[in-house]
């Protein structure tokens, strides 16, 4: 599939994983909706969809900035009627945004709770039911979704189960709209990274400041593209970006690390990633060892 002229909304798009995302498609020739509430600077955190519109016009792509609360639904309907009045018709939908807490149930309030169920999962569900009728109309509709492997340890629910209940229900929705939307044609899945991801709001999680052996957003990006090049029959997949590039024949992970040199063994994996994951990206880091 070839994204030149492919119209996505992505969500929560200002800054991150999903400005990375938004660049990377633009340097096919995709129109980006750039939907999120942050229109003007924030505080701490760099990025307004203001700021991302020009990154995705300087990329080559053309940009549309919506301030776009998606806990709203008047509001998503708006940004995705905004979205098809100006470029003619809507064929991906990234589910970007998302709301983190990593504390135990006794830490975390219920305001903090019901901020993170409404954006997670909620949010998703409400941004890709709103889009759907749209997406039906697509030639090559797509719907891609920052969401983990469903992995039902216990040790990811120990520490912070509302959080890890909150990723989940968007993983949970990568398998139901796949199969549900199969009828129509679309494709749905998921991706997660290996490693952490350094990104500026990284460092406003306590638990994360600091921390070393990281990747850059870019990783997620080629990943994202990766996945949207495929037939719409890959779909119903919870993917892992670093295993995604391999078997698509991408061997120089070293790009990605924010502190060069770093070997891919030393990186940190990031949580909900289980053995099933390691073990599939071992062997084929050791196949393209052998290659080279």
């Amino acid at each position: 599939m070839s994204l030149k002229d492919t119209v996505v909304f992505i969500t929560g798009g200002s800054r991150g994983i999903g400005e990375a995302i938004a660049i990377r498609l633009a340097k096919e020739g995709a129109s980006i909706a750039i939907a999120a509430k942050t229109a003007d600077p924030h505080s701490t955190l760099p990025g307004t969809i203001y700021t991302a519109a020009k990154a995705i016009e300087a990329a080559g792509g053309k940009a549309l900035p919506v301030q776009c609360d998606i806990r709203d639904e008047q509001q998503v309907k708006a940004a995705l009627a905004k979205t098809v009045e100006t470029f003619g018709h809507l064929d991906v939908v990234i589910n970007n945004a998302s709301a983190i807490y990593l504390k135990s149930t006794l830490e975390t309030e219920a305001k903090r709770y019901d901020l993170m169920h409404n954006i997670n999962g909620r949010g998703t569900w409400l941004v890709t039911k709103l889009a759907l009728p749209y997406l039906i109309k697509s030639k090559n509709p797509r719907v891609l979704t920052m969401s983990p492997p469903l992995d039902l340890s216990q040790k990811w629910f120990e520490k912070n189960p509302a959080y890890t209940v909150a990723k989940y229900n968007m993983s949970l929705y990568v398998l139901g709209h796949s199969a549900e939307f199969a009828k129509y044609g679309i494709a749905v899945n998921g991706l997660w990274p290996y490693t952490t991801i350094g990104t500026a709001a990284l460092n406003m999680i306590d638990e994360a400041k600091g921390q070393p052996d990281l990747r850059t957003p870019e990783i997620m990006a080629d990943a994202a593209l990766e996945i949207l090049k495929k037939p719409v029959s890959f779909t119903g997949n919870l993917c892992i970006d670093e295993i995604v590039l391999r078997e698509a024949g991408v061997t120089d992970m070293g790009k990605y690390a924010t502190t060069p040199g770093t070997k891919d063994e030393d990186l940190r994996p990031d949580i909900f990633i289980g053995e099933p994951d390691h073990a599939r990206l071992r062997l084929l880091r050791i196949q393209h060892k052998a290659r080279l």
